[in-house]
């Protein structure tokens, strides 16, 4: 299993990701107490991770923390299942953002303008079937 990104974690931490962020990093807080039941470590990165201020030791927490999951994932293939099936949600919250949109047009002339977020199918734009 590829390791979890520390940027990803950080941002996660932050609260970068708005809520579908917040509800991510709630469910690797689960993750990870049910896997400190048999092994402590986890639970603390998280704590440490997310109350870390300064760049330079957030950096440090979110690479221990991603260390510890590789590790805990390599040892443990239903904790590296669930871990990768953690990721792909974390990814997915990441690209799609919390749900906000700004659009703006401005100057000139506009005649057809179309502002959108996660198109699903087809855009017809005019145009006569003949």
């Amino acid at each position: 299993m590829e390791p979890i990104a520390p940027e990803l974690l950080m941002a996660l931490a932050s609260g970068t990701a708005g809520a579908a962020g917040q509800q991510i990093w709630t469910s690797l807080r689960d993750l990870v107490r049910r896997r400190t039941d048999a092994e402590p470590g986890g639970e603390g990165e998280l704590t440490a991770l997310a109350a870390a201020v300064g760049s330079v030791e957030r950096v440090a927490r979110a690479e221990r923390l991603a260390q510890v999951l590789a590790e805990w994932a390599r040892q443990d293939s239903a904790f590296a299942d669930a871990l990768r099936a953690w990721r792909q949600d974390a990814v997915d919250a990441m690209r799609t953002g919390p749900g906000d949109v700004h659009n703006e047009v401005s100057g000139g002339r506009q005649e057809t303008v179309i502002l959108a977020r996660d198109i699903h199918g087809d855009i017809n734009l005019g145009g006569h079937g003949g």
